[in-house]
Order: C-alpha cells, then structure tokens, then sequence
C-alpha cells in the first residue's frame, strides 16, 4: 500500500474520519455499513444453502436407505395417484418448455428496461440462466446416482437436480430482483403458487424424486444470494422505508409460512415413519413416503422463498446509497483526509 494510502498518525495532518464519504471512497466501505451488512447476510445464505444441498445430495442419493426411500416415493405415486392427476400434472409440465423460459426471460427483461434498471435486469437475468445452466451441468455430469439398493432400471437414471423446479423458481426470485420494492409481495404472490406446485407436480407425474425438487430450490436460492452479494458489494442497495404492508403479510408471508411449516414438518414425520418405522415390505410404505415426498417438495419450496424475501426485509434494490456524510467542514487549511502532497519522491 503506497504510503498516501495510509492513515496518517502524525499530530501534523487531520485524522481519516470513517464515517466521511471519503473514507468509502479511499479506504472501501466501512465494516458497519449498510451494504456491507447485506453482502454478509447474502455470504451466510448462500453458504448455507450450499451446504444443505450437499446434505442433501449425500443423504437422500449417495445411501442405500436414501436411495430407497426415493424409489418408494415413485412406486407410491402410482399407487396413489388418479389418472386425472397425473393428466393434470403431465399437461402442467409440457408448459415448461425453451420457448416458455425464453418468454420468462424478455419478460424480466421488459420490465427492467421499463423501469430503467440496467443492473437489476442482469441480475435477474443472471439468476435464471446461471441456475438453469448449473442445474443442466450438475444433472448430467457431475453428480450421478449410483445404484446402491437394487433399483429397477427405470428408476436408476439421474435426474438431480430437478431442471424444471430450477426455471419455475428461479424466475419467481429473478422477479423479486426486478420489481419494485412495493411491488415485490405481488410479484411472489403470482408466482409462488406456481414455482411451489412445479415441484410437487414433478414428482405426480413421476419425472423427479424429492430430494431433485429441493436440491433445485437451494441451488437457485445459492445463485441469487450470491447476485444480491455482488449488487450489495458494488453499493447498488439501500434500506427501504420502513412501511407496512398488511396485504402482503396476510396473503403471502402467511400462506408461505403455513405451507413452509406444514410441508416440512408433515413430510419430516412421515419420512421417519416410512424410514425407519415401517418395515420394507409393508404395503403402506409407498403410499406412505409418496405423500412425505409431496409436502417436503412443497415445504422446501415455500421455505425457500421465505427465505430470500426475508434477506431482502427492508432492503430496496432500487435505492440510492446510504451516502457517508462529512464530520466536519472541509477548508484549505483542514482539506479532509487527504494527506498533503510529498515533498520528495515516492518511490
């Protein structure tokens, strides 16, 4: 670091206040700072959701019991389903198709442009093609499935994570990114419903098992906390006004959060009945784990999105900077925390 760089400990030159603007411009952002707070929220996210898909990943596909109890789930579904069901499912899925990801995609697009937020567009565009292509690549070329329970061919192929959760969550996110901030309960409002049914219906017509639905959600939930880390580290962020919205909470937070706690703590109890209290060849078994698999893909779901709106509580990705304002008034004789310049050579 050249020695201007450097805070100057002599009694001859003033003192480099931290809370000047000067000090986010010479010296980055300071450790209290708004953005900064947000990007280490955004890393711990992100980190986590990491970490839980490989969770994930290693307990439900690189085990025996696992890899079971997914098999179950798919022998359950067609037991349980009825044949509208499934046509229902089937006819749901055929809409998640190349051109409907690229009208997603000019639609995100659209509306950044509308509202003049170049930014913002990249990095809602971002978050559906890096989870989209990261979902692809992890599918069908870095994390296999080996045959660790005897399966039957047809259920031994790979499909983790799930490609059709990934698109239907990752537009809803790449949605909270580019919308207003007063906007953002309705745009999940719209899309919720959508991205969390994608994933139950995924397993209904027998093309994922659960544990591709969730390992999807915590991919795309990794990708944005990693964007919104980006946007928070170069201080495109700032906090928003402080208001309530009682339609937002009472029909989106709530329902979210009934469908978060209510899938994730049906399927979690369902999933150690069918686990490890019912035997193996109990009739009921895949009755049993298809309805665990259907409310942990759910629950997994809502969670993940109550998850990111509550990162983003208060945070307006529209908003100018907390600006760093000057302590004191700036002269010839007090010219702020710059040194003066050297009277010899730097070298």
């Amino acid at each position: 670091m050249a020695p201007y760089d450097r805070l100057r400990t002599d009694d001859g030159a003033p003192q480099l206040e931290t809370a000047t603007w000067w000090y986010a411009a010479v010296a980055g952002e300071a450790s209290d700072s708004f953005c900064t707070r947000v990007r280490k929220r955004m890393r711990g996210a992100r980190l986590a959701s990491v970490l839980l898909l490989a969770v994930v990943y290693a307990g439900l596909v690189l085990t025996a019991t696992g890899q079971r109890w997914e098999n179950a789930v798919l022998t359950g579904r067609l037991a349980d389903e009825t044949l509208a069901a499934a046509h229902a499912a089937n006819r749901t899925l055929q809409h998640i198709t190349l051109s409907s990801l690229a009208a997603a995609l000019l639609t995100l697009t659209v509306i950044g442009i509308l509202r003049r937020r170049l930014l913002l567009t990249f990095a809602a565009l971002g978050t559906v093609t890096v989870s989209v292509c990261l979902a692809e690549l992890l599918e069908r070329h870095l994390l296999a499935r080996p045959d660790l329970a005897d399966a039957p061919p047809h259920l031994m192929p790979n499909s983790f994570p799930s490609g059709h959760t990934a698109i239907a969550m990752s537009v809803m996110f790449g949605l909270v990114v580019v919308v207003p901030y007063r906007r953002r309960g309705l745009a999940v409002g719209l899309c919720a419903l959508w991205a969390t049914a994608v994933g139950a219906y995924t397993l209904a017509a027998g093309w994922h098992r659960p544990s591709d639905t969730i390992g999807a959600g915590l991919l795309v939930l990794a990708v944005a906390c990693g964007l919104l880390a980006l946007l928070a580290r170069r201080g495109k962020l700032g906090p928003a006004r402080r208001r309530r919205f009682p339609f937002r909470t009472l029909f989106v937070t709530l329902p979210l959060c009934l469908v978060a706690l209510g899938g994730l703590g049906i399927g979690l109890v369902l999933l150690v009945d069918s686990m490890f209290v019912l035997a193996p060849g109990d009739p009921h078994l895949p009755r049993l784990a298809y309805r665990a698999g259907q409310a942990l893909a759910a629950g997994a779901s809502a969670a993940a999105t109550l998850l990111l709106l509550g990162l983003l509580r208060h945070v307006d990705l529209d908003a100018r900077p907390v600006p760093y304002r000057l302590t004191g008034s700036v002269t010839p004789e007090e010219p702020g925390p710059f040194p003066p310049d050297p009277d010899h050579e730097i070298s």
